[in-house]
Order: C-alpha cells, then structure tokens, then sequence
C-alpha cells in the first residue's frame, strides 16, 4: 500500500470514527438533555453546540455557509498536498487532519453547528471542549510540526556559496 492510500485510509477511519461519535453523543439521553457523563477525574462527555470557528471564535455571526466554504477550500489543499507527497510520515497526519476537518465542515453543514463532546479539565480549570475530529487535526498538526522540526538539513535548502 502506498502512502497516500494509507493517508485517505487513515483520513476516512477519522471522519467515521468522528461522525460515530456524534451520533452517539446526540442519542445518549444524558447528555442531549443537558447532562455530563463523568469518564476519569480529568475527563467528561458533555455536549456543546461550536457555532464558531476554533475554539469557538465567531460564534455569534451567522457565517454557517462561509465557515464551511473555507474549511471546504482547506480540505481540498490538504488532498493536493496528501496527493503530493511520498512518505508516511507526511501523508499520515495529513489525511487525518482532513478526516477530521470533512467531519467538522460536514456537521456545520448538517446542524449548522460542530458538535463537540470532549470536556478535558483539572479540578475547577476546564480547557476546551471538542470531538475525534478536533483531536485528529491537533495531532496531525503536531506530527507534521515535529517532523519539519526534527528533519535533517540535506543542503537542498542551501544556496550555494
């Protein structure tokens, strides 16, 4: 199998797992009607309606059809750039942060919301809420960052002296 096979492979198991998840999450009595289930002292299932953007940035302006039409362009510069590539180790996160993106954008289409449900907290201090796919779009973001970091210097990138 090629990489890029593995990376639209590994970009469709998210968006499944992703809109799976949902459903679940939208079905369970407990949490559609209001409710948190209490996973592990750190962790709860909450449902939260993102109207926004990241982090639920630009909640309040109506821009449902705007939204969905940029992160429509953005997926389809991450399957250019997953067509592109040659190794696994690019291809990987890249399919998986446009699994994760087709599930958002699908849900603001359908709902006009992204549902999220992952409520990560310590004591009082909860940080952000989100879903499979939010999680798979950070830790694609975060390998491809590692991997440019860590990358070694062929001399390609020199100019010659």
């Amino acid at each position: 199998m090629s990489p890029r096979v593995g990376g639209v492979l590994l970009g469709a198991v998210v968006l499944v797992a992703d809109q799976v998840s949902k459903l679940w999450v939208l079905h369970n009595v407990v949490l559609a009607s209001g409710g948190f289930l209490h996973l592990l002292p750190v962790l709860n299932f909450v449902l939260v309606w993102n109207t926004g953007i990241t982090f639920g940035l630009f909640g309040g302006m109506g821009a449902k059809i705007l939204i969905a039409g940029i992160a429509a362009c953005v997926i389809a510069a991450l399957v250019t750039w997953l067509w592109r590539e040659r190794t696994w180790l690019k291809c990987l996160p890249v399919g998986a942060i446009a699994g994760g993106a087709i599930g958002n954008v699908a849900d603001r289409l359908h709902y006009g919301a992204v549902v999220d449900f992952i409520q990560a907290h310590w004591g009082p201090y909860s940080f952000y809420v989100f879903n499979v796919g939010d999680s798979a779009i950070v830790c694609g973001v975060g390998v491809l960052m590692l991997e440019s970091l860590l990358r070694r210097d062929t001399g390609s990138d020199r100019k010659a002296a």
